[in-house]
């Protein structure tokens, strides 16, 4: 039994072990990581070390210092909101914004599959709808969306080799439905006050984000 068999007749009520099923296979894990070479070129084999490994070589190679564009941007002075400016989230923004998400891609540390919630946009969208202003007039953020679950993509090469992976961060749907919205509110800014003008790309395709040191939206 497949969801969108179950979808199609709306008898999930009537099915919950074959609804089960399909959740649970959709959140089996990947296959684990080849053995990588530790910095005395032994191999390393056990799944604890090997994430030592990778998060002490992707720590080394990060840097939290600013790009040219990024810098230029948190020059900017801070937005003060009234409460006329607060955008009201409408059903049917998100409702589209769900059936647009790619049923294929990942789901975040939330457990919540893009192919789940495309199926149920009509009944997901006004809860989600009160959580979304709810967030944006608060200015906090649910937890769960705070999180990530970082994979790794291997790109070339040889796979004992930690520089050959790049880590991705797997966030919550829901997440991101949020993020698309405050993006368009925010780009709407940006075009009316023509703040666009006086940079190098346009401002969409630069960094935008709730605040400096917080999960940016790209």
């Amino acid at each position: 039994m497949t969801f969108g068999a179950l979808s199609s007749c709306w008898d999930v009520k009537d099915n919950k072990k074959g609804f089960f099923k399909y959740i649970s296979s959709k959140r089996r894990t990947r296959e684990n990581v080849d053995p990588l070479l530790n910095e005395v070129s032994a191999l390393v084999t056990k799944d604890p070390g090997k994430a030592e490994l990778l998060n002490a070589f992707f720590a080394s190679v990060f840097t939290a210092k600013a790009s040219p564009q990024e810098s230029q941007m948190l020059e900017v002075k801070e937005k003060v909101w009234r409460k006329e400016d607060l955008p009201l989230v409408e059903d049917d923004q998100i409702r589209e914004h769900l059936c647009k998400f790619d049923i294929h891609k990942s789901m975040g540390p939330d457990g919540m599959h893009p192919q789940v919630l495309r199926a149920l946009a009509d009944v997901l969208a006004m809860p989600l709808s009160i959580i979304f202003e709810r967030s944006w007039r608060t200015g906090e953020v649910p937890e769960d969306w705070r999180k990530a679950s970082v994979t790794l993509v291997f790109k070339k090469g040889k796979k004992e080799d930690l520089g050959n992976y790049r880590p991705v961060s797997l966030t919550s749907i829901p997440g991101k439905v949020m993020e698309q919205l405050i993006l368009g509110v925010i780009n709407k800014h940006v075009e009316e006050k023509e703040i666009h003008q006086k940079a190098p790309l346009p401002f969409s395709e630069i960094w935008t984000g709730w605040r400096v040191g917080q999960r940016g939206i790209k």
